[in-house]
């Protein structure tokens, strides 16, 4: 008994760890998308029928491509492929973004992750429909959402409080902006020199007033909140989590 009780100190606090992700050295034609996550399928749901597989792209996002393959009517299982968008690696690190992903799941705030290949992942298809701004007036949805992002926030990684990333990524932004996409800028947006002068006054004003460090999803458009109206719950998909 007392052996038994010492291991049960030893655990880790928290959810149990996520299992391995497979990775599959696939890579998927941005611009023809639906050879390559044919090929995931199979690897996948080797059981489904080739010709039976049915497939629905997605058009909401801004720099990644989506499609949702299935053969059932009602998408009961779907699994749906994600491919980044060209050069998105330059700013997210795709490995935290596993981590994050297979953690979110584990406390119940992702969908389940089936794989990772070359240029994307595969996931699961969440039930409900995508909302507009004329959705999240109503004070019965977007009492979810905030539920829902309550729930992002509370979550520490391995039981621990987490450190923040905001300055390192915003002076990874700057250098991608001076060094890769200042001449495309619109004239509307500041010189780069105005927004570093304004994050150095952040950085002096911020950390004083000791908010707490916290998950964000740092995607949170309309159209990445999905409302499942029989279960009545609201639930946020792609994730871009950091603290």
């Amino acid at each position: 008994m007392e052996a038994a009780a010492g291991a049960g100190r030893g655990a880790p606090p928290g959810p149990p760890r996520a299992a391995a992700v497979p990775c599959f050295g696939i890579s998927v034609d941005q611009d023809d998308i639906l050879p390559g996550a044919l090929r995931l399928i199979r690897e996948l749901r080797p059981r489904w029928k080739p010709e039976r597989v049915r497939t629905k792209r997605f058009t909401d996002g801004i720099t990644n491509k989506l499609v949702a393959c299935y053969v059932e009517e009602d998408m009961r299982d779907c699994v749906l492929v994600r491919v980044y968008g060209e050069r998105t690696e330059l700013l997210v690190d795709r490995e935290s973004e596993v981590r994050n992903f297979q953690l979110l799941r584990a406390h119940g705030c992702a969908p389940k992750l089936y794989c990772t290949f070359q240029n994307g992942l595969c996931y699961e298809y969440m039930r409900g429909v995508a909302l507009g701004p004329e959705h999240i007036r109503e004070p019965r949805l977007f009492r979810l959402i905030a539920l829902e992002m309550a729930k992002i926030h509370t979550i520490h990684a391995n039981g621990s409080l987490p450190k923040p990333t905001l300055w390192h990524k915003i002076h990874n932004y700057f250098a991608l902006v001076k060094n890769e996409i200042n001449p495309s800028l619109s004239a509307d947006v500041p010189e780069v020199g105005v927004l570093e002068r304004e994050l150095v006054w952040l950085k002096e004003h911020l950390p004083p007033l000791d908010s707490p460090v916290v998950f964000c999803h740092n995607d949170l458009l309309c159209k990445n909140i999905i409302y499942d109206s029989r279960a009545g719950t609201a639930c946020l998909r792609r994730p871009q989590v950091s603290r």
